[in-house]
């Protein structure tokens, strides 16, 4: 698809510093900024309601004892 857009001097300077710098083509330059400014605000985010995120309730020295507790968790799961 071709698409023709007016730019102001200023953004059009900038970008042509920016193509130089990175060694990429105007055109090139322009898809990855649209690909940026469409890409959904969730994707690349962790997903926090996921099982294996948040804090450990389990008492008492969690990091002293993470193999031993992930044994247990886990035994008989595989």
């Amino acid at each position: 698809m071709t698409l023709t857009v007016r730019l102001p001097e200023r953004v059009e300077q900038d970008l042509a510093e920016y193509c130089v710098a990175q060694g990429v083509s105007k055109s090139e330059a322009v898809k990855r900024a649209l690909q940026e400014l469409l890409r959904s605000p969730n994707e690349g985010k962790a997903d926090l309601n996921h099982p294996f995120v948040g804090s450990d309730t389990t008492a008492g020295d969690v990091a002293r004892h993470t193999k031993s507790l992930l044994r247990e968790r886990f035994r008989g799961k595989g």
